[in-house]
Formats: structure tokens, sequence, C-alpha cells
């Protein structure tokens, strides 16, 4: 059997929502035994359209991160931790970022120092701030 696309999953859903919908306004206007008759039949296609969900959906490939599988079994709202996630991640991005700095700093900080001590290795010492992403003056 080939994996169920999410098109296919989501058509499956949709149809089965119609069938719900479909119950619950027959059983808002019950005309007796027709409406009975057209229940029945509904039901049969709810049943029909469960089980077809139940074998397509375990080939859908999804990976679910088992953090968010928590999070949805302690009543939490999936969305939350999405936000929560990106600003985590935003946060750890600007310490990185301030991290990187603060050591391209210290980098040009001791090739000047080194340069300064050591006049002959002025070359190799440009050569490796400029190879590392950094620009030396003079």
């Amino acid at each position: 059997m080939a994996p169920a696309t999410l098109a296919e999953i989501d058509d499956q859903l949709k149809l089965i929502v119609q069938n719900l919908y479909n119950l619950i306004v027959q059983s808002l206007d019950h005309q007796g035994t027709l409406t009975e008759d057209a229940m029945k039949r509904e039901i049969q296609s709810l049943i029909q359209n469960l089980v077809l969900l139940t074998r397509t959906a375990p080939s859908l490939p999804l990976e679910i991160p088992p953090d968010i599988i928590q999070y949805v079994e302690q009543a939490r709202n999936p969305d939350i931790y999405t936000r929560e996630f990106v600003e985590l991640a935003q946060a750890q991005n600007q310490r990185l970022k301030g991290k990187s700095e603060a050591f391209a700093q210290l980098r040009d900080i001791l090739a000047k120092e080194i340069m300064t001590a050591m006049p002959e290795v002025r070359n190799e010492v440009k050569r490796v701030v400029e190879s590392t992403g950094g620009r030396l003056d003079g």
C-alpha cells in the first residue's frame, strides 16, 4: 500500500465531519421513520469513513516530536509550545551572536597584540585573521 498523502487524509476527515453534521441536522429535524432510515444510512457511511481513515492514516509519513505529544497530553495548547520554542530559539540566537561577536573582538585584539609583540609573524597573523572573517587595519 502506498503511503497516504495529507490531502487524502484531509478529504477523509472532511467526509467524517460531513457525516456528523448530517446526523446532527437529522436528529434536530426528526420526521419519524424516514429520518431514522436516513440516520441509519448516515451512521453506516460514518463507520465506513472511520474504518477507511483508520486504515489509511497510519501510512501517512508524519513524525511528531515527543515534546509536542507530551505537551498535548498535559492538556496544553501546542500553539503556546510553538511560541515558547520560537522565543527560546531567538534568545539562544541572540546569545550565540553575542558570543560570536565577543570572540571576534578577542581575535582582533589578540592579533594586534601578537603583531606588536612579534612583528616577524605579522603576515601569518593577518592571514589567519582574514581567513576567520576578520580584517586588520594597517
